[in-house]
């Protein structure tokens, strides 16, 4: 048996007994499985074996078991399949965590009925002061009956309770009673980006238009009341245990609008303190004044040290420094996705594609310049071809004047990406990140740009023919759903939660490439791919045992996948059945009414 020079010097960097006649002496064993390691040297095997959250062998489980002692953990997988942990590239965690127990999930939802009568129910539940609110992951075409509810069936399954619905990111419904609430009547004026509809008598109608960006949806959903810190608390610790439960182990926070730095952060700094993390979260800061982001830039520049986890040691691609970490990572990774409010191409594929200011350029290009200057990664939010050019016209500029020379940067969603830009992109030592929004939203892509538009949208596997660094995530909460498994099916399929083919046969990816972009390609986006994302000694042990065989099942079963058991740094966060007795309990939500407590998060019904 032969170890590399590091794996020696993590031996000995822990010592305290964990070589004993030379033999190492894992802390927990998973054995009688199939383990799909993404390792080309060993792709499959039977067990692995961990050390103070690192593995230390992969192999038969004869072998394996060799190694155990008294104080180790064996657990039997039962013949079920491991994989690595899924790390989602782009999931709105912090801001998701903040408001989840809060939230009625129509995510999975089969039917617009089921859906009706779980709004109707949660509305004879929330009590005075509160209100009923279902906030993105769904779609018209996941229902059978293939369409989106009514004013009309939505009040009258809420009544006088304040109810507030967004559906992506074209328009939301408020009832009567939460346009009320808000003192919306026939002398609201429009607010900028949106408008208010309005009958032919001039009385608002409860729906929110989205045009030409999100801004009324979010700045509406802004004015209703939140949780208690103490209610956060328990919701953020839900919801990762509901990530947890669908295998993520790791995500790359990508800020969000009304997500404001530091305050909004509280929460997850506490956990982080306190070792209750159960995911790897790197975070990036996410601009929130119009016209202000120069500013804000340069002070979080000035105030926030880049790589800096809450338990003081500095985070870096050094897996010495790593080791020497009792907790997850939690840090600022860099700026974005959104830089200046300017550079918002917000999806909305029910509207034409919106025109970006002029004044972008040169706003883009000073907060890009400043955090270049810095060495600070940045990551831009780009859906169209238009605005990708724009922006590469910026980057190029600065890179002229400050060479990038390596720094990390990368657009997230780039649907309509041309193999020009792409050649761009990569000239630039930049990545993508793509999520399987149009999963949600293809059915709307067609009708405006055609079928054969769409085939392409995004262009996945000639980023990978062109060697540029591609991860894939969720884009959850607020548009898609923060369920992995749909973009597995999607990315192998092609097909929308409707069941809507749009990719093309050339534009998809086998199993495994797919689950790569979701476990080392995201990791491979900021250079950690050095330490996770597969199954192989040195690794950390992040994955995740199956409730079935993601390379065996049907394509439609992949919808259905979760996790039995998730592993993050060698230590059991979530169980179920016959795995529960490894894990945390997991409190009940609070407050009571949540809606947690009596559905879930993402549903299958």
């Amino acid at each position: 048996m032969k170890y590399s020079l590091f794996f020696i010097f993590f031996l000995c960097w822990f010592g305290s007994g964990q070589a004993q006649k030379g033999k190492i002496v894992p802390d927990l064993i998973v054995h009688n499985a199939t383990i799909y390691t993404l390792h080309a040297q060993q792709p499959t095997a039977q067990a692995i074996a961990v050390a103070n959250g690192i593995i230390v062998q992969v192999g038969d489980n004869q072998s394996i078991l060799k190694l155990k002692d008294k104080k180790t953990r064996v657990i039997d997988a039962g013949g079920r399949a491991i994989i690595p942990g899924i790390f989602d590239s782009h999931l709105h965690v912090i801001r998701g965590g903040r408001f989840y127990n809060s939230e009625l999930r129509w995510d999975g939802v089969r039917s617009l009925k089921r859906a009706l009568e779980i709004l109707r129910e949660q509305a004879s539940r929330t009590p005075e002061g509160q209100w009923v609110r279902v906030v993105g992951g769904w779609n018209a075409y996941q229902f059978e009956e293939k369409r989106l509810p009514t004013l009309e069936e939505i009040n009258e399954a809420t009544g006088n309770v304040p109810t507030f619905i967004l559906y992506l990111y074209g328009h939301a419904y408020l009832n009567k009673a939460g346009l009320r609430k808000l003192n919306i009547d026939e002398n609201t004026p429009n607010p900028n980006g949106g408008w208010i509809e309005k009958d032919i008598k001039g009385q608002p109608t409860g729906l929110l238009v989205a045009d030409p960006n999100a801004f009324i949806l979010y700045s509406t959903l802004a004015r209703l009341p939140e949780l208690s810190d103490e209610e956060k608390l328990n919701s953020t610790k839900l919801y990762m245990a509901e990530l947890n439960r669908l295998g993520i182990t790791a995500v790359m926070d990508a800020g969000g609008g009304f997500q404001n730095y530091p305050d909004d952060y509280g929460i997850t700094d506490k956990l982080c303190q306190t070792n209750e993390l159960t995911l790897r979260i790197p975070f990036y800061l996410f601009a929130q004044k119009a016209g202000k982001e120069l500013e804000d830039y340069s002070q979080w520049i000035r105030t926030v040290e880049i790589g800096k986890n809450c338990d003081e040691h500095e985070a870096s691609n050094s897996k010495t420094q790593f080791f020497g970490r009792k907790k997850l990572e939690y840090y600022v990774q860099g700026g974005g996705e959104n830089l200046v409010a300017s550079a918002a191409d917000f999806e909305n594929f029910d509207k034409p594609r919106p025109e970006l200011s002029p004044a972008m350029e040169r706003q883009l290009k000073e907060v890009i310049g400043v955090l270049v200057k810095n060495r600070w990664a940045f990551r831009l939010h780009a859906t169209y071809n238009e605005s990708i050019t724009r922006f590469l016209n910026v980057i190029e500029e600065v890179n002229k004047e400050t060479p990038l020379n390596g720094l990390l940067w990368f657009f997230d969603h780039a649907e309509t990406v041309s193999e020009e830009n792409l050649m761009r992109i990569k000239a630039l030592g930049g990545g993508i990140a793509i999520q399987h929004r149009m999963a949600f939203q293809g059915e709307s892509f067609i009708k405006r740009y055609g079928k054969k538009a769409a085939e392409y949208a995004p262009p996945i596997k000639k980023m990978l023919d062109l060697g540029i660094r591609v991860g894939m995530g969720s884009d959850g909460t607020r548009v898609s759903s923060y369920n992995p498994w749909i973009g597995l099916y999607w990315l192998t399929t092609g097909k929308t939660i409707g069941g809507l083919k749009h990719l093309a046969d050339d534009n998809l990816l086998d199993r495994k490439t797919a689950l790569e972009l979701y476990t080392v390609g995201s990791a491979k986006l900021i250079n950690l791919d050095g330490d996770r994302g597969r199954l192989q000694v040195g690794y950390m042990a992040d994955f995740v045992i199956l409730t079935d065989d993601y390379f065996k099942v049907s394509e439609e079963k992949i919808l259905e996948i979760e996790a039995l058991m998730t592993v993050i740094g060698g230590k059991v966060v979530y169980g179920k059945d016959q795995f529960a007795q490894f894990a945390p309990l997991l409190p009940k939500a609070t407050p009571a009414w949540s809606p947690i407590n009596f559905y879930g998060g993402y549903q299958k019904k």
